[in-house]
């Protein structure tokens, strides 16, 4: 009976040793969310907001508003793991977005050709 007892331990040992190995792999590759700072994105250079920026309709704001809200949200679902970031804010008067992200997520944003600039929020003290 002993016998069976210390292999159920070890057995338990064992997966709960892979999960945490799972979870911290997992952590890794989303980017820890405790040590997410706030990043300021800054986008390339695009005909449609330039060409929406320049109606100043309420209606004409809605349409800029939405076009990079979603232009936004798409490039970083495209580029980061689901739920290891947190957009603040995306910013029409110039192309570009608050974001809660990793060093290591910052600088795959600072890859992409539609990204101008990223740049850690700086706080004055």
């Amino acid at each position: 009976m002993q016998c069976n007892v210390i292999y159920a331990i070890s057995i338990k040992a064992s997966r709960s040793s892979l999960i945490s190995e799972e979870a911290a792999s997992a952590r890794m590759a989303m980017g820890d969310q405790n040590n997410n700072e706030l990043y300021f994105v800054f986008m390339n250079f695009d005909e449609q907001y330039e060409r929406l920026r320049h109606d100043r309709s309420k209606e004409g704001m809605k349409k800029l508003d939405t076009y990079l809200s979603n232009k936004h949200d798409q490039l970083l679902a495209k580029l980061l793991p689901p739920r290891s970031y947190r957009k603040k804010s995306s910013l029409a008067i110039v192309d570009g977005f608050s974001v809660e992200i990793t060093k290591q997520q910052a600088a795959i944003l600072r890859s992409a050709k539609e990204v101008r600039v990223v740049e850690e929020n700086q706080e004055l003290a």
